[in-house]
């Protein structure tokens, strides 16, 4: 992973670096009919509430960096596609019932990992490099098995505090070892000894239990389990040229060759059976392929892969092909191009168009873009309708009022969405956006430090509080709300520096 790591939030990548679970290869065990379950007493080494807190610190600092995809129709396809695999297999999310939350990584490596709590990431080249919908679901899935198997807690938990950082330096020189041998190098200063053989040993339980618990998950959501075989061969072949740069002891996994044949093993007697692939995911490898590198080289690479899929001739190829390359112009400010490409787009997917959010989505993006407010607000409008379970075109609907400058619409429809999805924390700073367009200071503060709350980061929760209580047009009522919000965030803060401290 190539993420630039900004030395503030060190500690926390640390934390991070070695909690992640990459798609490491390891061989697998014979197949089981339910998910295990961990022993009493490392369950209570770390108890979820806190990992997930752990997690929640990791990822404020990873929705910072650039490489980190903040784009809504990618995060809703990820999260979808997620909420399908766990649908099918509710026990999937552990005794803890973590809430999931899958993202996107700008990085071509293949590869996906897990956090704590439940975050999972996916390299925009690991979607690039799947071939078909059940490729994707199976190193989805085997994340999945991490995150349920609680396998972060228990290496947390078996280890004591000072040997956090030692281990943090060893997965980091995995993380640093594909671009730069030297970085992993010096990154593994002070980070050998018996404790990285424990960490490794661990590791390779861990992937056993994964690909298990992944197989299973992917039986029962109705995916060809032979994507596993086939994407993980392919993990294989990729990794050839970057193998020897890792440290030998680093390397002591089991082979690839021998984890697909376990898996191979298990899956002999599964009949296969064809899964089609929605047009959406046809249509999201398109927009990943352009998010991944906008630069001009980039998009001309990118523009060379749509034009061969044009010359497939299908339906699908041809509407990612046109969608892909919609995309290019509307990076490149071609904007009636771009929305003649998206109705070429759709004219080839057929039927199936009407069904997808992404044209939608993609339509008022290219028409705010252009500064068509009237234009972006009517179709953001009608999407809402048709799609009303997008959090992305709902989101796009109040950003459309905002740049409109019709705040007293936009204020009124994010007081709704607020109230029924209270943990989002885009609404809120949208909210706080209007407020201050309308010079209603003490609110746009007190929607900030909503904003801050969900995110977790209390002390400027509290910071924002203090401001609009100082605010001149705070009203009493908007003072008693400020104080009984006080009240509630430092007792919550309270908790978790107590939390913590125990952990020491």
């Amino acid at each position: 992973m190539k993420l630039r790591f900004n030395p503030r939030f060190l500690p926390a990548m640390l934390i991070a670096a070695m909690s992640a679970m990459p798609i490491t290869l390891a061989s697998a065990p014979s197949r089981a009919q339910s998910l295990p379950s961990l022993g009493d007493t490392e369950r209570q080494e770390l108890s979820p509430l806190f990992e997930r807190r752990v997690g929640e610190q990791i990822m404020r600092s990873l929705r910072k960096d650039r490489d980190y995809l903040d784009d809504a129709p990618l995060l809703e396809f990820l999260n979808n596609f997620g909420a399908t695999l766990l649908a099918a297999t509710p026990e999937a999310r552990g005794e803890a019932n973590y809430d999931f939350f899958f993202f996107g990584v700008r990085d071509p490596a293949l590869n996906a990992f897990a956090l704590p709590g439940g975050f999972i990431g996916v390299h925009s080249g690991l979607l690039l490099a799947a071939q078909n919908e059940s490729e994707l679901a199976s190193v989805m899935a085997h994340e999945i098995g991490h995150v349920s198997q609680r396998h972060i807690a228990r290496m947390l938990g078996k280890q004591k505090q000072d040997a956090l950082i030692p281990l943090a330096a060893v997965a980091l020189a995995v993380l640093a070892a594909k671009s730069s041998p030297e970085a992993s190098s010096a990154l593994l200063v002070g980070g050998q000894g018996l404790a990285v053989q424990r960490r490794l040993n661990f590791s390779r339980e861990a992937e056993r239990e994964a690909d298990r618990v992944g197989l299973q998950i992917l039986r029962e959501a109705k995916f060809d389990t032979s994507g596993m075989v086939s994407f993980f061969g392919r993990l294989q072949s990729a990794s050839r040229g970057y193998t020897e740069s890792v440290p030998a002891f680093l390397r002591s996994h089991p082979l690839t060759t021998e984890r697909i044949a376990d898996i191979q093993s298990r899956t002999q007697d599964t009949r296969y059976k064809q899964r089609a692939d929605g047009l959406d995911f046809h249509l999201i490898r398109a927009r990943a392929k352009v998010l991944q590198d906008s630069s001009s080289q980039g998009l001309d690479e990118a523009r060379v892969v749509f034009e061969n899929q044009l010359q497939l001739r299908t339906a699908q190829q041809t509407a990612a092909g046109k969608y892909g390359l919609a995309m290019i112009a509307l990076r490149q400010g071609a904007y009636p191009q771009a929305l003649s490409l998206l109705q070429e787009s759709r004219t080839a997917a057929g039927a199936n168009a009407a069904a997808s959010s992404l044209y939608a989505s993609t339509t008022i993006e290219i028409r705010r873009a252009a500064r068509q407010d009237a234009e972006a607000i009517k179709d953001a409008d009608a999407a809402r309708s048709q799609f009303p379970m997008s959090r992305g075109i709902a989101r796009q609907y109040a950003e459309a009022l905002i740049a409109a400058g019709r705040h007293d619409e936009a204020i009124r429809y994010l007081r709704d969405q607020v109230q029924l999805y209270r943990q989002e924390a885009r609404l809120q700073e949208l909210l706080a956006q209007s407020y201050a367009a309308q010079g209603k200071l003490a609110l746009q503060h007190l929607a900030l430090a909503e904003a801050h709350a969900i995110d977790g980061i209390l002390p400027a929760a509290l910071e924002q509080l203090t401001i609009a209580r100082a605010s001149p047009d705070a009203s009493f009522y908007d003072q008693a709300m400020i104080d009984a919000r006080e009240r509630e965030v430092k007792a919550k803060w309270r908790d978790e520096q107590k939390e913590i401290k125990e952990r020491r």
